[in-house]
């Protein structure tokens, strides 16, 4: 639910479209459907086969491109994005994606990760005499290109692409072709689709509904598609590496209407939610869950537990996502903003309160005295996800551990500390059965990093975390 508010935060979504007359307005309504994993600024750049142009801003995607911006955008592809960035890494110049212009052609880059040896990479190229405009890690992709010495577009993408360590979903636009990758973990989603002759990519299959296209398939870990006016070609940069997706998408960040490797998000949380009631016994009188990714978990807690969910909790749709406030205190306040106790359901009941997961726990203190103060007799907070205790390095915006409630308080502190009458979380075995996931090796090709600390990649003795990342979105 209130991740946003919490400082659990997807960085951002990617979309591209290659074979139709109309790329720009196909794109503005693919970023709508991705608006919920970024909303600090938007842009798409088109290109007509001779020129990249772009529109982009600060802001959320209405406002980006109203006034006809569009109209501006001509041509027969595009790539689009849509940007939360961590601290640092505000401003226009970062929003994406990035253009280049060379004598040798342009081209445009978007990015949804975090390439976790950006710093190093960075002062490489640095030495080598590049500058830099921004400070995206993303810039970094686009050097990587320009310095390699292969004279096929593809042949330096795969080479700067095996450069690259950590999370990566890119797409990469030139004036004749579109070029999209997936880390060799896999660890960010991202799938191929069809609209009409139209070959499309984007970092969930909502977009691909909204648009009213195919969805073909995902693009697997550690390839590179081609796509120009001749189709779509597929190579790898890598071979697989051991499959890490990141398991938040099913948990928090993806939309119940998206589907990850065929496995639907709605459906998953449910079974998030009925995994959760197996495990534990609680006796209360009502389910209620945290608007909005937590009401698929309970509803199968419900389900499960035979405890009546009811709509205990009401959320404001006219309130903006508060992470993009500048000031803790600020996203603070904007719990109350955001959501609002429905007294006549939880008045004198004891109430079950399903939520996808704590970070800081601010935000389940202050819901916990809501539900209280609106007459709750008790408030059980069940969580369907294990404890939060490591930072993540790949993307999302979780802090050092020390910010985290779970990292060195035990269940009953923290329990003391959001002022609930229980807490439970999701054992991480029952999470990973719960999702289901075809067997893929070790965790059933899920990344556990944020609830085990142990990470899928090496990660360097001097990467910063990320509130401190030389090199954000």
């Amino acid at each position: 639910m209130l991740a946003e508010i919490r400082g659990l935060n997807e960085e951002c979504g990617v979309f591209g479209i290659w074979g139709h007359p109309d790329p720009a307005p196909i794109s503005y309504y693919g970023l709508h459907a991705l608006q919920h994993r970024g909303q600090e600024g938007a842009g798409i750049v088109v290109t007509d086969g001779e020129f990249l142009r772009a529109v982009k801003g600060e802001g959320l995607v209405n406002d980006v491109f109203s006034n006809g911006k569009l109209e501006k955008l001509q041509g027969k592809a595009a790539v689009a994005h849509v940007r939360y960035a961590t601290a640092g890494g505000s401003g226009l110049e970062n929003v994406q994606p990035l253009l280049f212009n060379s004598t040798t052609g342009s081209l445009a880059i978007a990015h949804n990760g975090n390439i976790v040896n950006a710093g190093r990479l960075k002062r490489s190229l640095e030495q080598q005499g590049s500058i830099f405009q921004t400070t995206s890690d993303t810039e970094v992709i686009a050097h990587l290109l320009k310095k390699s010495h292969y004279n096929s577009l593809v042949e330096r993408a795969k080479e700067a692409l095996r450069l690259l360590d950590g999370a990566f979903a890119v797409v990469i636009l030139t004036e004749d072709k579109l070029l999209v990758a997936q880390d060799p973990h896999g660890m960010r989603p991202l799938s191929l689709g069809k609209l009409d002759d139209a070959w499309v990519v984007a970092s969930e299959t909502s977009a691909f509904d909204l648009i009213g296209a195919e969805v073909i398939r995902s693009v697997e870990p550690g390839e590179l598609l081609i796509i120009n006016d001749e189709g779509v070609r597929s190579e790898r940069f890598s071979e697989p590496a051991e499959r890490a997706i990141c398991t938040m998408e099913y948990v928090y960040f993806s939309r119940p209407d998206s589907n990850i490797d065929g496995i639907n998000i709605h459906m998953a949380r449910k079974r998030l939610g009925k995994q959760l009631a197996n495990e534990i016994q609680i006796d209360a009188d009502i389910v209620t869950g945290v608007p909005d990714s937590s009401i698929s978990a309970a509803i199968g807690f419900s389900e499960a537990s035979g405890i009546p969910y009811e709509m205990g909790l009401i959320k404001n749709r006219y309130v903006g996502r508060t992470f993009i406030q500048p000031s803790q205190d600020l996203r603070e306040r904007g719990v109350k903003m955001k959501l609002s106790p429905v007294r006549q359901v939880v008045a004198g009941k004891r109430v079950v309160m399903v939520d996808d997961s704590i970070v800081r726990g601010t935000t389940s203190k202050r819901i916990v005295k809501m539900l209280k103060d609106a007459g709750a007799k008790e408030v059980h907070v069940v969580i369907s996800s294990p404890p939060l205790k490591s930072p993540c390095f790949y993307g999302i915006d979780i802090s050092t551990d020390s910010e985290l409630i779970a990292s060195d308080n035990s269940v009953e502190e923290m329990c003391e500390l959001i002022g609930a009458d229980s807490l439970s979380f999701l054992s991480v075995e029952g999470m990973v059965g719960a999702i289901g996931r075809p067997d893929e090796g070790k965790n059933c090709g899920h990344c556990l990093a944020c609830f085990t600390g142990e990470y899928p990649t090496p990660i360097a003795p001097n990467t910063k975390l990320p509130h401190e990342k030389e090199l954000v979105r």
